[in-house]
Formats: C-alpha cells, structure tokens, sequence
C-alpha cells in the first residue's frame, strides 16, 4: 500500500511548507474544507495565471523550486504541474508527478523547427489522492494559449481525470498518449535529461542549455 505522507512531504523544489506557497494556498483555498473543490481552484490557478513556456532553464534542480517558478509568472509542463502538486501538498492533500511521452499533432511550427519532431518525452502532468483514489490533471496549457492555438482547453471538476483530449474540438489529432513512465514524488531530472538528449540529440539539448544559461 502506498504511503501518502510521502506524497505530503516538502522537498528541495516541491517547497510545500515555504511561507510563499502556504500563503498562495491558503488564499486560492479560503472558504471551503473539501479537497475536491480545493483541487479544483489550484488547477484553474496554476492553468490560467502560470504561462505556458517552453523558454524557461530546465537543466538544474534549481530551475524546478515551485517559489522560482511563481516569481517567473512561466514555465513548461514540468514547473507547472510541480507548482500545482506544491500547492496541493500545501493544501493537505497527497500529490505527485507522472510522467509520460507525448505526441502533440498540433505543434507549432516554431517547436518543429527547434525540435524536428513533434514528440514530447517525459510530458508530465499532476496527480492528487481525491476521494480515495488517484486523479491525473495537467494544467500545461493556459487559457489564452489555447484560445491563440485552437487547442480544446483541459477543464477540471475536482472529481475526474482532466488530461489532453485525443482530438480538439474539429476532430483533428491532438495528444496521443505513447508511453507512460510512471508517477514521482519529485522531479526525475536525471532519467528526464537522458530521455530529452535521445530524443532530441545531444549537440541540440547542448544548444538549448547554452541559450537558457
């Protein structure tokens, strides 16, 4: 049986007993004692009021302290659903992370251009112990961007499983979900790395870093 206090536990970047984060918390929490509700308006918050950006560092643990993340008002897939399971830790309710490879059918082609490839690997999204069971949300893509993509926005209700939808609203392929790596109580940086520099190449991870510097 799973231990959930090991899901409660503030760490190095999940920083869940940082004065910043217990204060955000309780504001986004204030009124009501269910965890469902609780979840609810993390996730909105987190979706809507931390940009979705792929121009952030990623390469040091530093680069995912959940404090780092909300001064920066950005981050990508992983520093966003690390600030949401942060908050949810804060929050009293067991969170973590999990990671999967993605294909987005609806990349940018500014991202193919850097990329070459329209592959995601180690997509990650939050997962929250609600009503005795797990429940997976992501809240990688805001609002706006959805709305200047075309991308269908992912809504939560507090009760059930909230991830990209396989096609948008038009029938085109959106996300293909390909491979699952697993759920995390903290960021897997040095597994992630590896898996970006087989899928990306080195040289172009390298290039990435040294732009991000």
């Amino acid at each position: 049986m799973t231990d959930l206090k090991l899901f409660l536990r503030s760490t190095e970047t999940i920083e869940s007993d940082h004065p910043q984060i217990v204060s955000l918390a309780k504001k986004l929490t204030a009124g009501t004692e269910d965890n469902h509700e609780k979840a609810r308006r993390l996730f909105l918050w987190v979706r809507d009021q931390i940009a979705y950006s792929l121009v952030n560092p990623f390469f040091l643990p530093e680069h995912y302290k959940a404090t780092a993340i909300l001064d920066r008002g950005r981050g990508y897939c992983v520093q966003k659903a690390l600030v949401l399971c942060t908050l949810a830790r804060a929050s009293g309710i067991p969170s973590r992370l999990v990671f999967a490879d993605i294909r987005n059918h609806l990349v940018p082609e500014k991202f193919l251009e850097m990329a070459k490839t329209n592959l995601f690997v180690y997509h990650c999204y939050t997962e929250m112990r609600l009503g005795n069971k797990w429940i997976q949300m992501t809240p990688s893509f805001h609002k706006q961007l959805c709305e200047e993509m075309g991308y269908p926005l992912v809504e939560f209700d507090g009760h059930h499983t909230a991830i990209f939808p396989p096609t948008d609203g038009q029938g085109r392929k959106f996300v293909e979900y390909l491979r699952h790596h697993g759920a995390f109580p903290d960021v897997p940086l040095e597994p992630m790395l590896k898996a970006w520099e087989t899928a990306y190449g080195h040289d172009r991870v390298e290039a990435w870093k040294q732009a991000l510097q």
